[in-house]
């Protein structure tokens, strides 16, 4: 792929760009109506809040376990083919599911195995696809494909657990059925991308100090450092997304189609803030506005543990996911900008493990609370912690704090 010479800001101008959105977007449906259906499908099967949590850890585990090795994999071999491998393994452990579901389903040790695949999957994956976008793509371009990618996953997170609740409710084997089919898509566009031109490492480097370079650049850039870390500890706390099967039953009283409500509501308010942030962006102040909106999401979050209305739980979603978009917005563009492509892929491996441990932990750090103490402790006392740590963070890491325009470095 060739970079015009008057680069577009456009990100759709970029034909490997518009396939590479087509392949995320199929992944991203794939994936929110299988992780709604598991966690319909364990709890309905259990009862029990700790299995919750181990669906976190199920998926995120190999993503610790592997994150050397998957760094190294998307800095020196092709991204778009570690990427169509990667589909192809969560489609298979999709089928598994299929397979599971028209069982008697008496024991749920095998939708551990399966969720373990998607972890392996995710640990690869992730790390690949993040770093190969700066390569579709100009500078200029990628402030708006930032956006697209969150409006995208965003979209997905609104109708998918929708989608996945009523698929559901025909079977569990529909909604991963239909997975499959959607990552058929994705494998489809990745192939269809064509070659893609990235930063070429030598395949014969080795040795701990290459496969360590990605934390050695985190712990040399404040940014990068301070970006990576308030993702890490806000979402660990705040996340409350495990916990949605038990309001839905438990407190809110309501169907699995009330349950797909529950899991879109962060992205009603998500894709509003995405599309006025694709075309208008962030011009200043970049850094306070990623505190202030990261303290702001754990508030509604104390706000929807205390809810007992659907009504007022799905407001308090819709603007977690309105606040939560901006600061991934502020993030991933000061992330992706300072990142050199030689270390990208190793870099995002270890932001793939902050991001698994915000999110997966996170569920597991939920389920945990919520066994002990119940689901309105969990949630109240995460919220309260993501206030916290947006508070220390904005003094811990000043130039974070202080950055103003979505560059890099000069």
């Amino acid at each position: 792929m060739t970079i015009e010479s008057t680069p577009s800001s456009n990100a759709f101008h970029y034909p490997a760009y518009l396939k590479y959105f087509i392949s995320r977007v199929g992944h991203s449906f794939a994936l929110q109506i299988v992780s709604t259906a598991i966690g319909w499908q364990i709890y309905a099967i259990t009862h029990q809040a700790i299995y919750l949590a181990y669906v976190g850890l199920a998926v995120f585990l190999p993503v610790l376990l592997l994150v050397l090795p998957s760094g190294y994999v998307a800095d020196h071999y092709d991204r778009r083919w570690v990427s169509i491998a990667c589909f192809a393994l969560e489609a298979l452990a999709a089928m598994g599911l299929v397979l599971f579901s028209m069982g008697t389903q008496t024991q749920v040790w095998p939708v551990f195995v399966y969720l373990a695949l998607l972890g392996v999957a995710s640990a690869f994956g992730n790390p690949a696809a993040s770093a190969i976008v700066p390569n579709l793509l100009s500078k200029e371009a990628l402030p708006h494909a930032i956006s697209l990618n969150s409006v995208a996953w965003q979209t997905s997170s609104i109708t998918g657990p929708v989608i996945g609740g009523l698929l559901f409710g025909f079977g569990a084997v529909v909604p991963y059925a239909v997975s499959v089919l959607l990552l058929g898509v994705g494998v489809v566009a990745l192939i269809l991308m064509g070659r893609v031109d990235q930063h070429k490492n030598e395949q014969s480097e080795g040795g701990l100090k290459t496969m360590l370079a990605g934390f050695a650049f985190i712990l040399s850039e404040p940014i990068v450092l301070g970006a990576i870390s308030l993702d890490l500890f806000a979402v660990l706390l705040g996340g409350a997304v495990a916990l949605m099967p038990i309001y839905a039953s438990d407190i809110l009283h309501l169907n699995s189609t009330g349950l797909g409500l529950l899991r879109s509501a962060p992205g009603v308010g998500a894709i509003a803030v995405g599309l006025w942030l694709s075309k208008f962006g962030i011009r200043d102040h970049a850094g306070k506005i990623l505190f202030v909106t990261v303290g702001l999401s754990g508030l509604v979050i104390v706000v929807f543990g205390y809810s007992i209305w659907p009504w007022l739980s799905i407001l308090a979603l819709a603007l977690y996911g309105a606040f939560d978009m901006i600061s991934v917005y502020v993030r991933e563009t000061l992330m992706q900008l300072w990142i050199p492509d030689a270390v990208r892929g190793r870099v995002n491996a270890v932001n793939n493990v902050f991001i698994g441990a915000s999110n997966q932990l996170g569920e597991a750090r939920a389920g945990f609370v919520a066994a002990a103490f119940g689901a309105v402790t969990a949630a109240v006392v995460g919220g309260f912690g993501t206030m916290i740590v947006a508070g220390a963070w904005s003094y811990v890491f000043p130039k974070l704090r202080d950055a103003r325009k979505l560059t890099g470095p000069t």
